[in-house]
This record gives C-alpha cells, sequence and structure tokens, in this order.
C-alpha cells in the first residue's frame, strides 16, 4: 500500500470544496470524507438543477445537516444530454466559487463514476482546466474514483486508488439516511445502490499529475 493510501489526507486541512455536477453526488461519491471531518470547512457547488423545485430545495436543507455552504448553478440537465461548451462551465464555477483557494476540493473523474454521464465528465474537465490555469486555487485535488464495469454493476470503488476512506458503521448509515430520507430515493434506487462503505480517490497535487488521473483504473 502506497504511502498516499495509508495518510489522512484530510489531517491538516481547513478548507475543502465539493464540486459536482448534481444534488447528490456530493453525498454518493463524497459523503463519508463530509460527515467524518467536521472540523473542516466546507463548500460544496452542484452544476445543475438549481430551478428543480424538489431537488434544489433539499440540497439546502441538507448543507444544512453538513454545516457546509452550498451553492447551485443552473446548467442544462436534459435527458438529451447535449454536451456543453466547456467555456460555459468553467465560467459557471468561476461565477460562482470565484478563483476559491482551497486546501482542496474534490470532485468527479474525467470519466465520471459509471457509465456514462457527460454532466460528471464536463464537470471533472472544467475543474482540472481551471485548476492547471490558476484560476481555482488549491493545494490538491481529489477526483472520485469509482468504476461499473461499463455498466456491469453499481458503481463500486475502484481497486488501486490512492485514497481510500472506510467508513464506520454509523457514517455509512448516516449518509445512506441522506440519500434515502433526505434526497427521498427509494431503498432499490440506483443512487441508494451506489452507497459505498468505502469511498476512494485519486489524488492530484500538481497539474502535472492530471495525465496520470486517465490510466491504471482497474475494476474488479
Amino acid at each position: 500500500m502506497s504511502p498516499a493510501r495509508r495518510k489522512d489526507v484530510f489531517a491538516d486541512i481547513k478548507t475543502a470544496a465539493v464540486i459536482a455536477a448534481h444534488p447528490d453526488d456530493e453525498i454518493l461519491w463524497a459523503g463519508g470524507a463530509i460527515l467524518t471531518h467536521p472540523q473542516i470547512d466546507w463548500t460544496v457547488m452542484t452544476l445543475c438543477r438549481k430551478s428543480d423545485p424538489d431537488r434544489a430545495p433539499k440540497f439546502f436543507k441538507i448543507m444544512n445537516i453538513l454545516s457546509a455552504k452550498g451553492f447551485m448553478a443552473d446548467l442544462d440537465d436534459g435527458p438529451d444530454q447535449k454536451p456543453l461548451e466547456q467555456a460555459e462551465v468553467k465560467a459557471v464555477i468561476l461565477s460562482t466559487l470565484g478563483e476559491g483557494n482551497f486546501d482542496i476540493i474534490l470532485t468527479h473523474s474525467p470519466k465520471g463514476e459509471y457509465t456514462r454521464h457527460l454532466r460528471h465528465e464536463e464537470t471533472s474537465q472544467a475543474v482540472l482546466s481551471l485548476w492547471n490555469e490558476g484560476k481555482l486555487k488549491a493545494c490538491r485535488i481529489l477526483l472520485f474514483a469509482y468504476e461499473d464495469g461499463g455498466g456491469k454493476y453499481p458503481p463500486r470503488p475502484i481497486e488501486n486508488a490512492d485514497i481510500v476512506i472506510e467508513l464506520t458503521k454509523n457514517v455509512w448509515q448516516r449518509k445512506k439516511d441522506i440519500i434515502i430520507d433526505s434526497y427521498g430515493f427509494s431503498p432499490e434506487s440506483f443512487e441508494s445502490k451506489a452507497v459505498s462503505k468505502i469511498e476512494t480517490f485519486r489524488l492530484l497535487e500538481k497539474p502535472e499529475d492530471i495525465k496520470n488521473s486517465l490510466t491504471g483504473v482497474k475494476e474488479k
């Protein structure tokens, strides 16, 4: 096991941001990290669903549960999933968060967490591009590290992640309760089945690491 897998990457963190495509992504892929580290000043941004009369109010109630600052944007999230211009996605992030100045940012993998959601991929690309350009400031980036075998099974943690967080039973149950009770997903839903007891991430400490984040995903 590598040193990166052993260390608590959140140990010296004071400020952290989760930049996700949708309200619920922050819980599905990083809810355990947020719940396990309440001492951190958390900011959560979703790029879609600000005008969603169901999901948006739930998101802000959950931010209160997490004691986190929440922000939402309203990029198109229609069923057709027409590609968005990267300039538009980047502009929305900057107009919402500014340049930020976080110790760490958590966001989607460039390949997403399952097969396939274009908005997840676009969010990752925009965050990494802004970080590489120095327009979004953070000492480290954590990429959600999950895979679904090309759609063969629900998303699960990848085997060779840099950061592995094993959730306590209590934290895992709180994470699941938020998905089912607060967001209102059925216990048999895709979202509920994706709530893992283990959260995994790829760690980027400098922009040169971005290329490495695109390789090495090993499916179980």
